[in-house]
């Protein structure tokens, strides 16, 4: 650990009420140690980091639906099994001779404390969660000169925007980035006049084709930067937005039960008409 991470966890371990030892975590690592050994399970002994990948996913999303739902009880669950993945993955490379779980916590330890000088180091205190970003922003531009020069090669804007993040969350991120580099429109309106452009490429591609699906995805990424715009996160807007709908589905199947009839039976007009119904239900009464 750096002088200054043994300065900070000192200064840390000071402080009246200051988290101690977790045995409970050891008591993990040692679970899933043994999970491994030949004579553990041999589901685990099989696994891979690239056999259990959808896994640390999955798990991840679990996660996020439990805390959309307030639901502390099921979090607690959810967050044990994303735990669960950290540590098998480490126990995968441990085994492997390439890094350990303290070597994974000592990393994110040493980020925290790099990327937090507001807190731990000579910075002057942040005032606000905007001037935060712009010191983390700061911060890993700087980490990133560092890598490039340490490969003895730049990295390239974009590099450290992962590919396999979902892709509305993944537009924001790389158009933020180019943002900051000066690639931007001088006003939103430049911004709904470029959505207007990349519909009319799109309804000028034939119906099915390859070209319209990629205009399609052009108009997606026009549209995500009115998102960056307007301060809106485009990934929680698309999920508040399939929970509305979830929810209005499943009253419509609930009115059209009550009523003794099968929605999937019903046109067009009689299932508009319970949708109605069912976001009237969700107006605020006067």
């Amino acid at each position: 650990m750096s002088q200054t991470a043994d300065r900070v966890d000192a200064e840390n371990a000071a402080r009246p009420d200051a988290p101690t030892t977790h045995p409970e975590f050891d008591r993990l690592v040692r679970t899933m140690w043994r999970l491994r050994q030949p004579d553990g399970c041999p589901w685990d002994r099989e696994q891979t980091h690239r056999s259990i990948t959808k896994n640390m996913v999955e798990e991840a999303y679990e996660a996020v639906e439990a805390i959309g739902a307030d639901d502390a009880e099921h979090l607690v669950e959810e967050l044990g099994d994303v735990l669960e993945q950290v540590v098998l993955h480490a126990q995968i490379a441990a085994d492997e001779g390439a890094f350990t779980i303290d070597d994974v916590v000592h990393g994110l330890n040493e980020k925290l404390v790099r990327r937090h000088p507001h807190v731990f180091g000579e910075h002057a205190a942040a005032g606000g969660g905007g001037e935060v970003q712009d010191i983390w922003d700061e911060v890993k531009a700087a980490e990133r000169a560092a890598a490039g020069e340490k490969d003895e090669r730049p990295r390239g804007l974009l590099e450290s925007v992962p590919r396999s993040l979902p892709a509305l969350m993944q537009c924001q991120k790389i158009s933020k980035r180019a943002a900051k580099a000066g690639f931007e429109w001088q006003d939103e309106a430049g911004v709904w006049a470029k959505v207007a452009e990349e519909r009319a490429e799109l309804e000028r591609e034939a119906l099915g084709s390859p070209e319209r699906a990629a205009e399609f995805g052009d108009l997606l990424f026009a549209l995500v930067n009115v998102a960056r715009w307007e301060g809106i996160d485009a990934e929680e807007a698309l999920a508040g937005a399939n929970r509305k709908f979830r929810s209005r589905w499943a009253r419509m199947e609930a009115l059209a039960a009550e009523a003794g009839l099968d929605l999937e039976e019903l046109d067009t007009d009689a299932m508009n008409e319970l949708w109605d119904r069912a976001k009237a239900e969700e107006m605020p009464r006067p």
